[in-house]
């Protein structure tokens, strides 16, 4: 009898032991089945070829991705055939598509901005996948940098006055996603005229025109796909390129956004101003609107008044469905 404790100790533990793994796999399997079936039969993504055995259902969260066989950026292959380029890709497409709130929030911003980016795109004779860059540079939002560059299109000042923007205290263009698709196409106009070649306009957002023909001179290529860069400008390009095969091929990447869920353009009309405003809450009220929505629709006006010079007219952006 003095051996019993004992016994029901070892029993105590088997049964303990027991009931962990079937806990386990019970979660396993409540986690597989978690997956809704119209994800699983939409995406092969989730597919497991030899699911193991049992109840699982052969689906897993994350898997490594298959590359496209071919890609281009502005109509100028991507040579995908050199490995460090399929591995620099490789990289972009893994993070952006297992990121999933930045992406998904990519989405839905890019169907309120794009067809408005892509018409200027055409209207100034730029490449559609330019519309790409202002995802990875201001993610369609009024970002500010560590270097005090702004916007979509992350416009330093001495850029923008350069381009045609008006900054100043109390206006600041770069605030205005339309207006600076309009500056950064003059850039990557005369950024093409020097390069003749759209991937290294592109590359030389990021490092500037002089700091990226240094470098080709320095190392006596041509290409971007052949520089040997500092990590930021190594990625940039990449990056572009991942965000553009992912918004083109959502599902293949796991991405399910439904059409509702999406942010639409915003109906807006539109006051010409050429006079003084003393207080743009008060014009605000006039014009049926609040101060906060007024901002949101001219993030361009940084003070709370706005002082207009002689000839000089502003549009003023006003929701009508506020």
């Amino acid at each position: 009898m003095k051996y019993f404790p004992h016994a029901i100790s070892l029993l105590a533990l088997i049964l303990i032991c027991s009931y962990i793994k079937y806990d386990s796999e019970q979660s396993q399997r409540s986690a597989v089945h978690a997956v809704p079936q119209q994800q699983q039969e939409n995406y092969a993504f989730y597919k497991v070829d030899n699911p193991p055995a049992g109840e699982y259902a052969g689906y897993l969260n994350a898997v490594s991705l298959e590359l496209p066989k071919e890609l281009f950026f502005a109509g100028e292959r991507v040579p995908l055939e050199i490995p460090d380029v399929r591995e620099r890709l490789d990289r972009e497409l893994h993070i952006n598509t297992y990121w999933h709130s930045s992406t998904i929030f990519l989405m839905k911003r890019a169907h309120q901005w794009l067809p408005q980016i892509e018409k200027i795109l055409a209207e100034n004779g730029i490449p559609d996948d330019f519309k790409y860059l202002t995802a990875i540079e201001g993610g369609f939002v009024n970002a500010v940098s560590p270097a005090n560059a702004v916007g979509f299109w992350q416009i330093l000042e001495s850029s923008g006055e350069e381009n045609g923007l008006e900054i100043t205290k109390e206006v600041d263009e770069r605030y205005d996603p339309l207006k600076a698709t309009e500056a950064a196409c003059k850039y990557l106009k005369k950024a093409h005229r020097k390069f003749n070649n759209w991937t290294n306009a592109a590359a030389s957002y990021n490092r500037g025109m002089a700091g990226l023909q240094r470098a080709l001179d320095n190392q006596k290529v041509d290409s971007y796909y052949d520089l040997l860069l500092n990590e930021e400008t190594s990625r940039y390009v990449f990056r572009i390129l991942a965000i553009k095969e992912i918004i083109e091929n959502p599902k293949k990447y796991g991405f399910n956004i439904d059409k509702r869920h999406l942010y639409d353009p915003e109906e807006l009309r539109y006051v010409e101003i050429d006079h003084d405003i003393k207080d743009l809450v008060a014009f605000s009220k006039d014009q049926g609107i609040n101060y906060k929505l007024l901002k949101r629709h001219n993030p361009w006006l940084r003070e709370d008044h706005l002082d207009v010079k002689r000839d000089k007219t502003y549009r003023i952006a006003i929701p009508l469905n506020p």
